[in-house]
């Protein structure tokens, strides 16, 4: 018993009639008839008769009718299964990373998709956070790893959040707070200030500030985070940096508190769009990672250079 026999018998019983049915299939009529018979002699008998213009099955065609149907439905589901996993070998995938996102975290998932899903092409762009969403929205990314303020609560996006990082202090180690094990933020009044102009939590940052009379000068801006943190290095000031962003020789990390500041970094996609297989992919190997389970944690301390 071969597929298109199959094929055929189910086209003429939903036709009951040989020419009708043959159009259907895209095949001659000839074509049609022989394959029917070929299946009546495995079967062992008349699948239909034909009474002058009146096609109807026969009660050994009733009876097969099920089973066939049923095959034929499995065989069409392993198509579908064997083209959609095709796809996945094949897909494009593009992943907006947020530019201020440390790559401490996301090599490794970069790193683990290229390892097991070797036939995702995967196109990777940074960005600031705001442009990463727009382009999200229009849909020039498929997906984007990053962090704004209220972005849980916006309706538009699918949001998996993926782990909350603090911000810390940077100071050089001769810095008259460096010493502490943490920093308030009332500590910080009169400080002179080194300012991330880049920052999407640059406003509540400025924001907390105001509201804890935290009144030192700003002494320098930057959209450079090494710059930052080289000028505090330097001693200029301190600057308020995302936890796995403060590594940097003669600066030490000291957590904030008093309020906390913290960001937390989530994988989003458009809500509404049809669900891809290199979506699948991603959305499996950041499960793998277990971020959402682990707890933030501030990195240790930069010996002075």
């Amino acid at each position: 018993m071969e597929l298109h026999q199959i094929r055929y018998f189910l086209s003429l019983c939903d036709e009951l009639n040989f020419t009708r049915a043959a159009e259907r299939c895209r095949v001659a009529q000839s074509s049609l008839t022989r394959a029917i018979k070929a299946l009546e002699q495995e079967l062992g008998g008349a699948l239909f008769h034909r009474e002058r213009a009146n096609t109807h099955l026969s009660r050994l065609g009733q009876k097969v009718k099920p089973f066939l149907e049923q095959a034929y439905s499995h065989v069409e589901g392993a198509r579908k299964q064997a083209h959609d996993f095709a796809r996945a070998q094949t897909a494009t995938l593009r992943l907006g990373l947020m530019n201020t996102v440390a790559p401490l975290r996301l090599y490794e998932l970069v790193a683990a998709l290229r390892a097991r899903h070797p036939g995702i092409a995967l196109q990777i762009v940074d960005a600031a956070a705001q442009t990463l969403q727009e382009r999200l929205l229009v849909g020039d990314l498929d997906a984007a790893i990053y962090a704004l303020p209220q972005l849980a609560a916006d309706d538009r996006l699918n949001v998996l959040p993926l782990y909350r990082e603090p911000f810390v202090i940077a100071v050089r180690p001769a810095h008259r707070l460096a010493r502490r094990d943490v920093v308030r933020m009332p500590d910080l009044c009169g400080e002179p200030y080194l300012r991330r102009t880049h920052c999407e939590f640059d406003a509540v940052t400025q924001e907390t500030f105001a509201r804890q009379d935290v009144n030192g000068p700003t002494v320098y801006q930057s959209d450079r985070d090494d710059w930052i943190l080289a000028m505090a290095a330097a001693g200029l000031g301190y600057g308020v940096m995302p936890a796995f962003s403060a590594s940097h020789p003669g600066v030490v990390a000291l957590p904030l508190i008093e309020p906390e500041i913290a960001r937390d970094i989530a994988l989003a996609t458009m809500r509404g769009r049809p669900d891809s297989a290199a979506i699948g992919a991603l959305v499996r190997e950041v499960m793998r990672m277990g971020w959402m389970s682990a707890p933030s944690a501030v990195p240790p301390v930069a010996a002075e250079a």
